[in-house]
């Protein structure tokens, strides 16, 4: 597939004037629209603001190219615009965006479209072709441009693989000679991006060019959407003087073992490519030591990240996998009640019909993998793959409450405390085991990962547990109990606070903890719990929606109409629909907001308000105990966030609208 056959002439608009990155982001999905790419324009528009929340897509150099691989796209596709005047893209380099492309990807499905994605992201760093497409004056002309180049650096062959043209095409392909001999590539990179689009291609294209521009044979492995391209050799890898991983996400580590090895951002091969090179070469680059001496597994980049942040990752990992579970499971439990008939056997509520028995079995047994799934993902995170068992069983042991005194389980309540700590017990163990095992014979390398971590690590996982839980389950009924035992003004402030944090950085480490604590407080039966956190997490998209209709005056054009989206995106629970407006406007936007989900949270524990689901929105309401309180909390929340917000806010100049 060519790009030309992704960039249909419908979604392409030139000399396009834009006034904010949200007004672009809107063109350009109204343009993928038009493209007939879409199933629900909405729910795309939410994939391509949650790509923006993890760092922007503008790259520098006045391109930018958001992209999202959500189920709300029909079939691959481009976007494009030209922006002559440029617009304000949150570029690292504060350059305006000139040139904007869009990427639509089908969430699973066949990825044919890949290469030329990544075609098209390896073009974008040619000299000239950017300012080519800017100066185009008409869209037959646009594509023209980009097919010529393609054809150019490619071929015409239709069904070409993508590695053979970049292996013939790249720009570190020179081979250095020495006494007559290939000693192959002198640096090696590996790409990868969170969505393995965009970000991906460009990194690898413009190391592979500045190491041909400084004389330095370099060859970069993507690791893509599609997997892993232009892939590294043993060969390669040893005869390598260093290795650059630009990567925001997991790559495959093992096999640098021993080796030089710098690990950055995936932006830094993009923007920083002759400083990255400059360091690889310069013989300082430490030496990277995989945990265990080189089994299959892989690891973060960011190995320089602080002992805090290095947890944080762990325990985002783990929480990550569960959710899930906990939604899936949750909203099953919720349908099961509200299919139920209570006057049958109110002992029995949730399973006296046939069908609310089935939906609340399911739910339940999802559910009830929360704890496991939690260890597992976190001990894998810590220790790569041998972890995973070794968490799963730990986990398992601590939701059983397995002491040594009752080894059949049952006998204290560790719960989401002591899944927590066998997660991190269960990684650290292997990482132990791993260091104790490097001095073994190499010969007993391949007993390791199928004997020895798995019998020794799910043992001493499980014994170390079962020695914690008794501990666990003291502080987690404490907290229950001091939860249960709360007054009507205490509750409140606990409402208060967690809504508030649902608020403070809208899908940050706040508001995680908020809802991680409301979803462990809903599998210990503390339902208010769980409505407040939701009810707070509700106001700050239907607020700020509310506040584009009763102050007009004070946004743009442009946030007006998107204010209709955020009402959608606030009664769904999806507070990441502000992101965009706070990013925009944080002093004001972000304590309005925060102000406005407090109120939300404390008014629903005052009103007595429960929630057995952990997600959902308005469309759980059935479910919710003291609907008309909940709804009611939620309002005067919006209400008091837009209030704020609207005396806050100046009145914009006409033609600033």
């Amino acid at each position: 597939m060519r790009i030309t056959e992704l960039l249909k002439r419908e979604s392409i608009e030139l000399g396009v004037a834009l006034s904010s990155k949200e007004d672009a982001i809107d063109k350009l999905t109204g343009l993928m629209e038009a493209g007939g790419r879409l199933h629900d324009r909405a729910g795309y528009k939410e994939g391509i603001l949650a790509r923006e929340a993890l760092g922007s897509t503008a790259v520098g150099d006045g391109i930018a190219i958001p992209h999202a691989k959500v189920a709300a796209v029909k079939e691959p596709g481009l976007a494009a615009v030209t922006v002559p005047k440029g617009v304000d893209y949150d570029a690292f380099d504060g350059s305006m965006a000139n040139l904007l492309f869009m990427i639509a990807a089908p969430a699973g499905g066949a990825d044919v479209h890949l290469d030329a994605l990544a075609r098209l992201s390896t073009l974008l760093m040619t000299p000239g072709f950017k300012d080519n497409l800017i100066h185009a004056s008409d869209k037959d002309e646009f594509l023209k441009i980009i097919d010529e180049a393609e054809t150019a650096k490619y071929g015409e062959a239709e069904g070409k693989d993508s590695d053979d043209s970049k292996a013939k095409g790249s720009q570190g392909q020179d081979k250095a000679s020495k006494g007559g001999e290939e000693t192959g590539y002198r640096l090696l990179a590996v790409t990868a991006c969170p969505t393995g689009i965009a970000h991906t291609y460009m990194a690898a294209e413009n190391l592979e060019n500045t190491a041909k521009k400084m004389g330095i044979a370099l060859k970069a492995e993507t690791d893509g959407s599609g997997g892993a391209q232009n892939v590294l050799t043993r060969e390669e890898i040893a005869r390598a003087e260093a290795i650059i991983v630009a990567a925001d996400r997991e790559i495959e580590m093992a096999r640098f073992d021993g080796k030089p090895v710098l690990q950055v951002p995936v932006a830094d091969g993009i923007h920083k490519a002759e400083q990255l090179i400059e360091k690889a070469v310069s013989g300082q680059v430490p030496v990277y030591r995989h945990a265990g001496g080189g089994e299959g597994g892989s690891v973060s980049s960011g190995s320089g990240d602080s002992a805090g942040r290095k947890i944080y990752k762990h325990l985002m990992n783990g929480v990550s996998h569960m959710l899930p579970f906990v939604i899936g499971g949750g909203l099953l439990i919720a349908l099961a009640f509200l299919f139920d008939d209570y006057s049958i056997d109110p002992s029995n509520f949730g399973k006296n019909t046939p069908l609310a028995a089935y939906l609340k079995t399911i739910g339940e047994q999802a559910f009830g993998m929360m704890l496991p799934v939690l260890s597992g993902y976190i001990a894998m995170s810590i220790a790569d793959r041998p972890g995973l068992a070794v968490g799963f069983v730990s986990g398992t042991v601590a939701k059983m409450g397995m002491t040594f005194a009752c080894p059949e389980g049952g006998a204290v309540n560790a719960g989401f405390l002591g899944a927590l700590f066998a997660g991190f017990a269960g990684g650290y163990l292997v990482l132990g085991l791993k260091k104790a095992f490097s001095k073994l014979p190499k010969s007993l390398e391949g007993i390791k990962p199928v004997l020895l971590y798995p019998v020794l690590g799910i043992l001493l996982g499980a014994v170390v547990t079962t020695f914690i839980n008794p501990y666990m389950g003291m502080i987690n009924d404490g907290l229950t109990g001091f939860l249960n035992g709360m007054g009507g003004a205490s509750r409140v402030v606990l409402g208060m606070i967690l809504g508030g944090m649902m608020s403070i950085d809208m899908g940050g480490p706040f508001n995680k903890a908020s809802y991680v604590f409301g979803t462990a407080q809903l599998a210990e039966g503390n339902f208010e719990v769980m409505a407040a956190v939701m009810a707070g997490g509700m106001v700050p998209p239907i607020a700020i929606g509310l506040c584009t209709v009763l102050f007009r005056k004070k946004f743009t054009r442009k946030e007006c109409q998107s204010g209709i989206v955020n009402f959608i995106m606030g009664l769904s629970f999806i507070t990441e629909g502000a992101i965009p407006f706070a990013a925009s406007d944080p002093l004001r936007i972000i304590p309005s907001c925060a102000i406005g989900a407090a109120v939300a949270g404390g008014l629903s524990m005052a009103f007595g308000c429960t929630l057995r689901a952990p997600h959902g929105g308005i469309f759980v309401l059935p479910t919710i105990g003291n609907p008309a309180g909940y709804l009611l909390a939620v309002l005067i929340g919006a209400v008091v966030g837009c209030g704020i917000l609207g005396l806050l806010r100046k009145e914009l100049k006409e033609e600033e609208r």
